[in-house]
C-alpha cells in the first residue's frame, strides 16, 4: 500500500487538532471547511438533519456549547496508505446542556479512536469509538 500522501495526511489532522483545540466555533469551522471534504462520509452517531462536513460542524457546535473548554490531546497516530489513526483523550468542564442533561461543572476525561481515510489530502472519511460510557459515569448520568 502506498504511503505517498502519509506526512501530509498526518499534518493535515495536526492542524485540525490545533484548530478544535482553540475552542472557537468559527476557527474549527473554518478547518472544516478546509480540511474535511464537504461530502464526508461519518460513521459515528451525528446530529440528525445534517450530513458531511456540515455534520462535523454540527457536533462541535454541540460539544463547544456542553464544553467550551474542551481538549483533544493526541495520544497516538498510526498511518497507513491513505488512512490516520488517532488514539485521543479528550477532557472537558460540563459547563453546557449536553444529551439532555444540564450542566454539573464536573470534568470528564474520555478516550476515542478515529480512523481517518483521507482523498485529495483532506478528510474524507471517519469512523469513531467514543467511550460515551465514561463520558456520561462522570457527569453522573449513569452508575458507576
Amino acid at each position: 500500500m502506498s504511503t505517498a500522501g502519509a506526512p501530509s495526511n498526518t499534518a493535515t489532522l495536526d492542524r485540525f487538532h490545533a484548530a478544535v483545540n482553540s475552542g472557537d466555533l468559527d476557527i474549527i469551522s473554518k478547518a472544516i471547511d478546509e480540511f474535511v471534504a464537504p461530502d464526508l462520509l461519518f460513521h459515528a452517531p451525528v446530529p440528525m438533519g445534517a450530513t458531511g462536513a456540515e455534520a462535523l460542524k454540527r457536533v462541535w457546535e454541540v460539544l463547544l456549547r456542553a464544553f467550551p473548554d474542551i481538549r483533544v490531546t493526541v495520544e497516538e497516530t498510526i498511518t497507513e496508505g491513505d488512512k490516520v489513526v488517532s488514539r485521543n483523550t479528550v477532557t472537558g468542564t460540563h459547563r453546557g446542556e449536553y444529551q439532555g442533561f444540564p450542566p454539573t461543572g464536573k470534568t470528564v476525561t474520555y478516550n476515542e479512536i478515529f480512523i481517518l481515510r483521507f482523498a485529495d489530502g483532506r478528510i474524507a472519511e471517519i469512523r469513531g469509538i467514543v467511550d460515551a460510557l465514561a463520558q456520561l459515569r462522570q457527569l453522573g448520568a449513569v452508575p458507576s
